[in-house]
């Protein structure tokens, strides 16, 4: 688990997984699965991502910095995901 990105309005943390087969040792072979916590602090709704759907905010997310975005530009990158978020933000 890593901290990606935290403003405001948003936090984002990344997920890597390692996986693991009989035949692979998942170090070895480099295979990892995981995704990306999105948290709307103002909304207070989060949403896990994973796969197509996570490749597709990681390269976004390359496009977006190699511009050198300001903190708006990237919550509002963020923000397209927010209609996505249905999970209540709760805290134990």
């Amino acid at each position: 688990m890593q901290m990606l990105y935290n403003s405001e309005n948003f936090a984002v943390v990344e997920f890597e997984v390692p996986t693991s087969t009989p035949e692979l040792d998942a170090e070895a072979s480099g295979l990892t699965r995981g995704g990306y916590e999105i948290v709307d602090k103002f909304k207070r709704k989060e949403i896990y991502i994973e796969g197509a759907l996570a490749e597709s905010f990681k390269q976004g997310v390359e496009a977006l910095i190699e511009g050198s975005p300001t903190i708006e530009d990237i919550d509002a990158y963020i923000e397209r995901f927010s209609s996505l978020m249905l999970q209540p933000v709760v805290l134990h």
